[in-house]
Parts: C-alpha cells; sequence; structure tokens
C-alpha cells in the first residue's frame, strides 16, 4: 500500500469513474494525466464501472499504471455476474483486458432493472473522488452518478469539455 494511505480507511484514498458509453477516446491524455496526479496525491484505489465508453478506458489507463510499477490497486465493479456478456467485438478485449489487471471483482446485484442504479451507488458510497466524463445531460446513469456524489460532497473533476460549469444542481 501506497506510504501515504496506508493509515486512511480505503474510502479516503479511492477514486470511481463515471461517463458515457459514447466516449470515443478523446480525452485519455487528460485522463491519464488525472490519474498521475490523483495518485500523486495519494490515491491508490481506483473502481471502474466496467461500461464500454469511458469507465473501461479510465480502467485501462489505470491498467498502465499499474505495469508501470506504481502501486494502485484496480476494482473491477460490475452491475451484474453476466455483464460481459453484454459486450461485442473489440469492447469484449478491452472488457478482458480490465478485468484481468483488477485486483478485486465486486459483482453489486442480481440482472434486474435496478443493478446499474446499485453499481453506481456503489461507486460514489466507496469513493473520496468521482472522475467523470459527463455532458450535461440530466437522464443518464452518468448523471445519476455526479449528483450522488455531489449531494455526498465527494469531489469531482468532470473532462467533459466545458467540464465544471454543469455541475450545480
Amino acid at each position: 500500500m501506497n506510504h501515504l494511505t496506508a493509515s486512511l480507511p480505503a474510502r479516503n484514498h479511492t477514486v470511481a469513474f463515471t461517463g458515457h458509453r459514447t466516449y470515443d477516446g478523446v480525452a485519455d491524455d487528460e485522463l491519464r494525466q488525472i490519474v498521475r496526479y490523483l495518485y500523486e496525491r495519494g490515491m491508490s484505489r481506483f473502481l471502474c464501472g466496467m461500461a464500454w465508453g469511458f469507465d473501461l478506458a479510465a480502467g485501462r489507463i489505470v491498467a498502465e499504471l499499474k505495469r508501470e510499477g506504481a502501486d494502485v490497486e484496480l476494482v473491477a465493479v460490475e452491475p451484474f455476474a453476466e455483464f460481459r456478456a453484454m459486450f461485442s467485438g473489440d469492447d469484449i478485449a478491452l472488457y478482458d483486458e480490465v478485468l484481468r489487471a483488477a485486483d478485486e471483482r465486486v459483482v453489486v446485484a442480481e440482472n434486474d432493472k435496478m443493478a446499474y442504479m446499485r453499481r453506481n451507488d456503489y461507486l460514489v458510497d466507496n469513493a473520496a473522488v468521482v472522475v467523470a466524463w459527463w455532458d450535461g445531460k440530466p437522464r443518464s446513469g452518468t448523471a445519476y452518478t455526479v449528483k450522488r456524489a455531489r449531494k455526498k460532497r465527494l469531489e469531482i473533476v468532470n473532462i467533459f469539455p466545458q467540464p465544471q460549469l454543469e455541475l450545480e444542481f
């Protein structure tokens, strides 16, 4: 464990990722810089919601950091056990890559209509910082997660263009 976080409760050194499935990698360099910056601040545990798009891009970047020798923990947080079956094409390979790099796998619910919300609740309830790719639209799982993080007074970093303008509710 990172010497900066050894005495802190797990949540205090944990980052969760949330973002749209339409994310196309456009901000990977910025995301990489933010992950490194948070690691240098003492954040050593990263929760990946495992959805295609932003989640898996973030998980891949944490996996890269691990391969470079950083003392980080990657946690794959899946909404339900059969979630991988929802993937196709290149997304399956990326899903498998992130899952192989994960130190822990958490499955939060049965495959029901509340599974995604329960996954998002888990991300927020177990983190101190949320890194988001949120376009500001109010009706999405990402919006729900950002709003919940805001209510819990977590630090939120939104890297969508015009990032911090939409965070007030």
